[in-house]
């Protein structure tokens, strides 16, 4: 009938020609050039990434770095490529402006490297061949303190799996140009409404969830966090029941990065920092501080490059295997 649509079938063995894939919608962009040497994005931003499958977190082919956050001005994607000391980034989302503005200190312009001296022969090899690493500052406290509380005392693989599950199920899909799959955290208010069986589909015991909670019901409060010095802020955090001095240096770490906060109370961190300052991988949390003492205000970088170094004790017992309370 003349005047109605049909669309065309292909021919067999000759299918339909694909279609051009759509062009990347152009979002706010910025270029910002390192004054404090080059830029590694990788490891500066690497602390922010919650497991291979966190939807928050991309990196492509290209090697671009992909993120999304919750921002005071509403949700962003944030796109981010660097060539030696220059970072090139591109924002949508009503946060993007926000994205942009905070984009120095999340590369760590407000970090102090050249207030760091090795005292190790390994802390000072590894600091060599890791110029690039910096502390980053993210200036958002929840979509730091939501997953660190979700990492107590249970295996890293539990946490990443409920972070990847409640961020997908109850955040939203990222704005903008973002890689398929990725999604902004939910706001206070959604993440007080999720309901306990939702929870507990996602592996998170009550004693973690109710600790999101009351974090959440005073997000403000927790928030201005990022404004404050860091002995400061960790009092402000640690407010809340639930959390402790281990969340509380986690957190902050990323949000205001904290460059003296150690991670206490860590299962395995005492002893990768006594087995690699001083063969003793039995340190506790003392015997770490004091190791680590000769770079006190610098501590927590002083962390990082151990970490970065490799040098772990060689494992001796069974890997810890998690338990799935979705299906108790």
């Amino acid at each position: 009938m003349a005047g109605r649509f049909s669309p065309r079938t292909p021919t067999p063995g000759h299918p339909r020609r694909a279609s051009a894939p759509a062009p990347r919608p152009a979002g706010r962009t910025r270029v910002w050039a390192a004054t404090k040497g080059p830029l590694d994005l990788a490891l500066t931003l690497g602390p922010l990434r919650r497991g291979p499958g966190d939807p928050t977190y991309r990196t492509t082919p290209d090697g671009a770095v992909w993120r999304t956050s919750r921002t005071p001005a509403g949700p962003a994607t944030l796109r981010l490529t660097a060539t030696k000391d220059t970072a090139h980034a591109e924002a949508w989302g009503e946060g993007a402006e926000w994205m942009l503005d905070q984009l120095p200190a999340m590369l760590g312009e407000l970090d102090d490297p050249e207030a760091f001296e090795p005292r190790h022969r390994l802390v000072a090899e590894t600091h060599r061949r890791h110029p690039g690493l910096r502390l980053t500052r993210t200036g958002l406290v929840l979509e730091s303190l939501i997953p660190s509380v979700l990492e107590q005392k249970v295996t890293a693989t539990e946490a990443y799996r409920a972070w990847r599950l409640l961020v997908r199920g109850f955040g939203e899909p990222a704005p903008g140009a973002a890689p398929e799959g990725m999604y902004v955290m939910p706001d206070a208010r959604r993440w007080a409404m999720i309901p306990s069986w939702e929870w507990h589909r996602a592996g998170v015991d009550s004693k973690r969830s109710d600790t999101v909670m009351r974090a959440v019901r005073v997000a403000r409060r927790m928030e201005e966090a990022a404004a404050m010095e860091q002995t400061q802020a960790a009092e402000r955090l640690r407010l809340i029941s639930g959390i402790g001095p281990w969340t509380a240096a986690e957190t902050l770490q990323r949000a205001i990065g904290a460059p003296d906060l150690v991670t206490v109370g860590d299962l395995h961190l005492p002893g990768i920092i006594g087995h690699a300052l001083a063969g003793n991988r039995h340190a506790d949390d003392a015997e770490m501080l004091a190791l680590l003492e000769p770079y006190a205000g610098q501590r927590h970088r002083a962390v990082r490059l151990i970490l970065l170094s490799g040098r772990t004790p060689p494992r001796r017992a069974p890997r810890f295997q998690p338990n799935n309370i979705a299906v108790l």
